[in-house]
């Protein structure tokens, strides 16, 4: 390195602004120890206020506390003589006290909030621990206590101390409210390698937050309530009202309940669930966070969805509340008769939408052959491809990759998933020989021939052409191929939109006649050994 930047490094302005940042954001170094080229020790301890003045002064500066006097560790190195491997681990009641998921894999602490988001705050590595600067100051404030970060950090230089011209530097002890360092230069190293080294030693505290700033207890943040579109004056402005249940009056001047009052939003609203099936889950009438929050809405329209006013501040963390205000529409026509009949009537009500009606009565197949057969004529979905039934929806638009998405998880589901082993038992020996080289749909083919089912051409015929229209798009660079079996569906006429709800009919259409024929007892029965 050049004198210039070895003169500016053994200066240690450097370190010691980084050791004094304050950002409530900050990921804060609570722990380290790393060795050569440069030697770095940081070290913390929780201490009692009344040993402030003690810690801070000229003769502890360098002095590592043990767990005396009420001072406890937040990090907590664990030995085992050689035997196992050494390893740094945070305080439990730290970890406790902010709830924080553990993520073994990566040694991150992570704090979940109602919405479901995820925020790291502490990362353990082997020589290094940091925790973010707001949970530390909260814990603080709980425990009444501040802490305490012991730190040195060595550099080294190839260059003497009068060619780095660093001689004549001062090495005095300095304080600045919560923290005290020292500074120390020499012409003589640990390392034959270097000429000179430079030494900053010292102790910063952090103090607790401000109880009524904390966040905690009494003073915890009061709960948020969006305002949301929920009707246009004469002018065709926005009539907004918060969904805040203890404000829910009657602000129509009218009879009607307005925790009754409809929200509407664009069809794009869920599209953040479809597209994170391992967290949500969007349902009939449902859309919901597994244990931390659901809600009733109206999904049974093409071009919209509709909430309660009331459901969105009972249900919706605050979070959550601002994505939907996102999505917020004038209203528009009224709620699904689905709907209508459900919520306001009390009556039982089947969706008419076919992708709702898709995954019951794939449901329904499950149960119809554990019931009659005792094996699954489409096999489970792996754990990989459960997303995709989850998923699986009418496209919000005419987007070219929406559709070939929807349409590879309609052709795993239906086609892949056709359990062909069970299958061929269901034929003769002279059949099977015949089998040779065809794939699953043919084969499931022969099957409902061989056992004489009627009417299961044109369900066949759909598979296949199904199976074309997957092989032809995102199986493949489209051509002329593709072009051909997209127009077959209508693509060219209705639109992928249009087209995928076509589809989708045709797949429900298909399902519910392999169910007939599972509990016709064509297929055998469990019961009877056939």
């Amino acid at each position: 390195m050049s004198i210039e930047s070895d003169r500016e490094r053994l200066f240690q302005k450097h370190n010691l602004e980084w050791i004094r940042r304050e950002k409530a954001i900050d990921m804060v170094t609570v722990y380290r120890q790393m060795e050569s080229p440069r030697d770095y020790f940081i070290f913390s301890d929780l201490i009692p206020p009344d040993q402030i003045e003690q810690v801070l002064s000229e003769a502890n500066v360098g002095i590592r506390y043990g767990t005396e006097n009420g001072i406890e560790e937040l990090i907590i190195p664990r030995c085992f003589g050689g035997i196992r491997e050494n390893y740094n681990e945070i305080s439990e009641e730290f970890r406790l006290f902010h709830d924080l998921y553990h993520d073994r894999k990566t040694d991150t602490y992570i704090k979940i909030d109602d919405a479901g988001n995820e925020e790291r705050i502490a990362i353990v590595k082997p020589h290094e621990v940091q925790i973010r600067l707001k949970e530390i100051r909260q814990f603080l404030t709980d425990k009444e206590m501040y802490l305490s970060i012991m730190f040195e950090f060595n550099e080294y230089s190839r260059y003497s101390l009068e060619e780095l011209g660093l001689n004549d530097i001062e090495r005095e002890f300095k304080r600045d409210g919560l923290i005290c360092w020292r500074h120390d230069c020499c012409n003589h190293t640990a390392y034959p390698e270097f000429r000179s080294d430079s030494r900053l030693k010292g102790r910063r505290l952090i103090k607790p937050l401000l109880k009524s700033k904390s966040g905690l207890g009494d003073f915890a943040e009061e709960r948020k309530y969006v305002e949301f579109i929920v009707d246009t004056d004469e002018n065709g402005d926005d009539i907004c009202h918060t969904c805040d249940p203890r404000e829910l009056n009657d602000f129509h001047g009218e009879d009607t309940a307005c925790k009754l009052t409809l929200v509407h939003f664009d069809k794009q609203v869920l599209d953040k669930y479809y597209n994170e099936p391992s967290k949500y889950t969007v349902g009939d009438s449902m859309v919901r966070y597994p244990s931390l929050w659901s809600m009733k809405i109206d999904n049974h329209d093409p071009d919209k969805v509709c909430v309660f006013l009331d459901e969105l501040g009972i249900s919706l963390p605050y979070a959550e509340q601002q994505y939907w205000r996102v999505h917020n529409i004038q209203p528009k026509d009224g709620m699904s008769e689905t709907f209508y009949r459900r919520m306001i009537q009390g009556e039982w009500a089947s969706s008419d939408q076919p992708d709702i009606l898709f995954k019951q009565s794939y449901e329904q197949l499950q149960k119809a052959c554990d019931e009659c057969l005792g094996w699954q004529l489409l096999k489970p979905l792996s754990p990989g491809d459960e997303y995709r039934l989850r998923r699986l929806r009418i496209p919000v638009s005419d987007e070219q990759c929406d559709f070939d998405d929807l349409v590879q998880d309609l052709q795993t589901i239906l086609i892949e998933s056709i359990n062909v082993k069970p299958l061929k038992r269901l034929l003769s020996a002279a059949e099977n020989v015949n089998l040779e080289g065809k794939r699953s749909i043919e084969i499931l083919e022969e099957v409902l021939c061989f056992h004489s089912v009627g009417d299961a051409d044109h369900r066949v015929s759909f598979l296949q052409k199904l199976q074309a229209l997957r092989s032809a798009g995102s199986g493949h660079r489209k051509g002329s191929n593709y072009e051909k079996i997209a127009k077959y569906f209508g693509v060219d006429k209705l639109g992928q939109q249009e087209a995928f709800i076509a589809i989708l009919k045709q797949a429900l259409d298909t399902v519910d006649f392999l169910i007939l024929v599972v509990r016709s007892g064509k297929l055998g029965n469990k019961n009877d050994g056939s």
